[in-house]
């Protein structure tokens, strides 16, 4: 990902929140109130992703065609829904920013679609290490033997993560 600087920072209309809570129950559910605000600011960047202030917290990011939680967002806010949680050995790998390959996952959530995101967790304390794009179903992906499995879009320690706002 190139660098990423803030363009703008505006707090956001009504009708914008109502569409974000859409957008997100679509992705989590009825876990989407955990992220509930009267104001949300939006924090435009030289990127392709736009960071969604809840409570002047980075905690929500918009990327290609979703809404979906940041790490920050998922260690503040915890959610059970699309998990794929990693073994230790692949923590080190997840935290230089490598995709997840199917050897390294240990269980999935059954929501987990093709194309949407999802959070990678650790498995000893299933601590959020970071959001990917999830390359099949939950079915096909516990069905695979090898080869990528998730996409990582973020992680913690990369620019998102240390976005000065």
């Amino acid at each position: 990902m190139e660098d990423i600087k803030v363009k703008r920072r505006h707090t956001i209309k009504k009708s914008e929140i109502v569409r974000i809570k859409k957008a997100l129950k679509e992705e989590i559910g009825e876990e989407e109130a955990l992220f509930t605000s009267k104001g949300i600011e939006v924090v435009e960047t030289t990127s392709d992703v736009s960071i969604y202030l809840v409570e002047k917290k980075p905690v929500l990011m918009a990327f290609e065609d979703w809404i979906f939680p940041t790490v920050r967002g998922a260690i503040e806010h915890p959610f059970t829904a699309r998990r794929v949680t990693v073994d230790s050995g692949a923590v080190p790998y997840v935290m230089n920013g490598a995709d997840i390959m199917r050897p390294g996952i240990v269980a999935a959530t059954p929501d987990i679609r093709k194309g949407h995101p999802c959070i990678i967790a650790e498995e000893r304390y299933s601590k959020p290490l970071a959001v990917g794009v999830a390359l099949y179903d939950a079915a096909e992906l516990l069905a695979l033997e090898k080869g990528k499995a998730v996409r990582t879009v973020h992680r913690v320690g990369d620019l998102i993560w240390n976005l000065e706002l």
